[in-house]
C-alpha cells in the first residue's frame, strides 16, 4: 500500500512545508524519524480528525484505514503550541477534540481548515498567540548570533521541540542520505555527500532512524512507503 505525498512549501514563517496524500486499500507503512511537529488533518468515513504528533526520533508501523484522506501541516522547529507540552508530543500523538467542522485547541474553538487556506488558519493561530515563534531557536536556525550560550541554546530546543539540537540534526541527515539512496546514489557516494564517517556508521544511522539498511532502501525504492519522505530543512 505505497502512499504518494504531494506536498509544497508555504509562505508562513511557522511552517516548513504543507502536505496531502489519499489512501485506496488499507494497510501499514514505515513512519520514519522526523525532526519536525505536525498537524494532520484527515477524514475517514466522512469523520473528520484533527491530530497533532511531535517529533518522531524512531521508525514505527503505522496503519493507514482504506479510503482516507489526508493533509498535514509540518511546523518550522521555532515554531510551537503553548497549551501542548513538547515533552508529551515526542513520539507520540495528540488526537484534539473535534465535532464536525470545529475542534478544540489552547481553550479556543476553530473551524477545521482546508489544503488551500492553511495559511490564513496559520495566520489566525499566531494572532491569538496560540501557535508562537521561539526567537532563540530562530535565530540559531538561520545562523544569527546571539548572546546565549551555546549550552543554553541547546536546552532551549529540548524545552521547545522536545530533544536535542544534535537529535534534530542527526535524523535530518539521516533522512538526507535516504532521499539520495532511493534516486539511485550509491552508498559510497551517499557516505561522502551527507558525511558519514564510513558505510559502518550509514548503516548504523539508517537503522535507527529509519528501520533499514543502505542496501534495503536501494532495493525498495519503487516499492517501500516511507512516510514524509521529503527534503527538511537541516539545521546547522
Amino acid at each position: 500500500m505505497p502512499l504518494t505525498f504531494d506536498h509544497r512549501p508555504a509562505e508562513s514563517p511557522f511552517i516548513e512545508r504543507v502536505w496531502h496524500t489519499q489512501s485506496g486499500s488499507s494497510g501499514e507503512f514505515t513512519s520514519i524519524a522526523l525532526n519536525h511537529w505536525q498537524m494532520c488533518i484527515w477524514t475517514h468515513q466522512e469523520r473528520t480528525y484533527v491530530t497533532v504528533r511531535g517529533v518522531e526520533t524512531k521508525p514505527t508501523r503505522a496503519y493507514c484505514p482504506p479510503d482516507a484522506t489526508f493533509f498535514g501541516i509540518t511546523f518550522r522547529m521555532s515554531a510551537a503550541l503553548p497549551s501542548l507540552m513538547p515533552s508529551i508530543l515526542v513520539d507520540n500523538a495528540v488526537h484534539l477534540p473535534a465535532n464536525g467542522q470545529r475542534f478544540w485547541l489552547g481553550g479556543m474553538s476553530w473551524e477545521v481548515p482546508t489544503y488551500n487556506n492553511i495559511d490564513v488558519f496559520i495566520d489566525r493561530l499566531a494572532r491569538t498567540e496560540t501557535l508562537l515563534r521561539d526567537p532563540v531557536i530562530d535565530a540559531a536556525l538561520h545562523g544569527r548570533s546571539s548572546d546565549r550560550t551555546l549550552r543554553s541554546v541547546q536546552r532551549r530546543f529540548v524545552s521547545v521541540a522536545g530533544v536535542s539540537h544534535t537529535t534534530l540534526y542527526q535524523i535530518e541527515r539521516a533522512r538526507h542520505a535516504t532521499l539520495l539512496l532511493r534516486q539511485g546514489a550509491s552508498i559510497l557516494d551517499t557516505v561522502d555527500e551527507v558525511g558519514y564517517a564510513d558505510q559502518s556508521h550509514l548503516t548504523r544511522a539508517l537503522r535507527r532512524w529509519i528501520g533499514q539498511t543502505p542496501t534495503q532502501i536501494q532495493r525498495e525504492a519503487a516499492s517501500a512507503s516511507l512516510s514524509f519522505l521529503f527534503k527538511t530543512v537541516r539545521p546547522d
